[in-house]
């Protein structure tokens, strides 16, 4: 019988519907929930959060910082920062370092369905482009926005920043931050494959350098089932990413998926009919590895 090639269709086949789809679908469901609870106050006048990504209180008591907003105040002049602003800060840093910095990337930012959205149309209609942009590109714009902060004394990227346009935009109405949220949606559509969160965006550098040593990981402890369908590279957002833990048995490399670019979306996961991956813990790797070494040996 000659195998589905569409991407996803042989995890369907074998996993159903649902456990195909499963971490995409509760993805989304995080990412509307977000905003949902934003948009509560504004149009319900229940105020669970006030304010929005870059700023916030919770039950009108927790206070967060958007850790990037945080470090364009440090970086403008603002040495006399309210308390509340550090804590918040605090508090955020602690939440993506313990789940995985760039979780927020793939569950919380608005901005990632609209690059979502391009990358399927680009799979769809089978839009290829010649630009290739380096990933460390993020760390270079991460450096550009917070040299800019020092300069101008202000948080002047935040004038522009998707994301931050998009949040404010859905709640409080949309203006110019539209033509910003278009131009991502063309630039990843036409002249770049995920070109915006895995490239360019500053914010997922940010995130991805806090959840650099997160426990909370994707594992491919079941690596030895790989039948090479490459479906899992085809569908992460950060494909370098892969490699070291799916087939670096042979190397003595650890099962888990290390870097703090994996953006924990658990679409791996989902695609991969062998059930390869999972979501564990990035420690007692060593022990892992051997109860694996001893069921094969058995």
């Amino acid at each position: 019988m000659a195998r589905d090639i569409r991407i996803g269709a042989e995890a369907v086949e074998t996993k159903g519907w649902w456990l195909a789809h499963k971490w995409l679908l509760l993805r989304r469901l995080s990412q509307i929930s977000v905003l949902g609870l934003f948009l509560l106050g504004p149009l319900a006048g229940v105020w669970i959060i006030k304010g929005n990504l870059s700023s916030s209180r919770l039950l009108d008591t927790v206070p967060m910082t958007d850790p990037m907003v945080f470090l364009q105040v440090l970086a403008s002049g603002y040495v006399s920062m309210e308390t509340t602003a550090i804590v918040g800060a605090a508090i955020v840093f602690l939440f993506y370092f313990i789940v995985g910095g760039r979780v927020y990337c793939s569950w919380v930012c608005p901005v990632n369905i609209v690059t979502d959205f391009a990358f399927w149309l680009r799979e769809r209609f089978n839009i290829r482009s010649t630009s290739h942009i380096h990933r460390n590109t993020r760390y270079w714009m991460l450096a550009m926005v917070l040299a800019l902060a020092f300069a101008t004394g202000t948080m002047a990227y935040e004038l522009v920043n998707p994301v931050s346009m998009l949040h404010r935009g859905l709640i409080f109405g949309m203006g110019m931050g539209s033509f910003i949220v278009l131009a991502v949606f063309l630039f990843d559509l036409f002249v770049s494959r995920r070109g915006w969160c895995g490239h360019v965006c500053p914010m997922g550098a940010l995130y991805g350098m806090i959840g650099a040593k997160s426990p909370v990981r994707v594992r491919a402890d079941a690596r030895d089932r790989c039948d090479d369908c490459k479906e899992c590279y085809l569908v992460c957002p950060e494909p370098q990413v892969i490699n070291p833990a799916l087939k670096g048995a042979s190397k003595g490399l650890s099962p888990v998926i290390l870097s703090g670019a994996c953006t924990n979306c658990g679409r791996c996961i989902d695609i991969c009919a062998e059930d390869v991956f999972s979501f564990g813990l990035r420690y007692q790797n060593e022990a892992k590895q051997s109860l694996v070494g001893r069921h094969e040996s058995a």
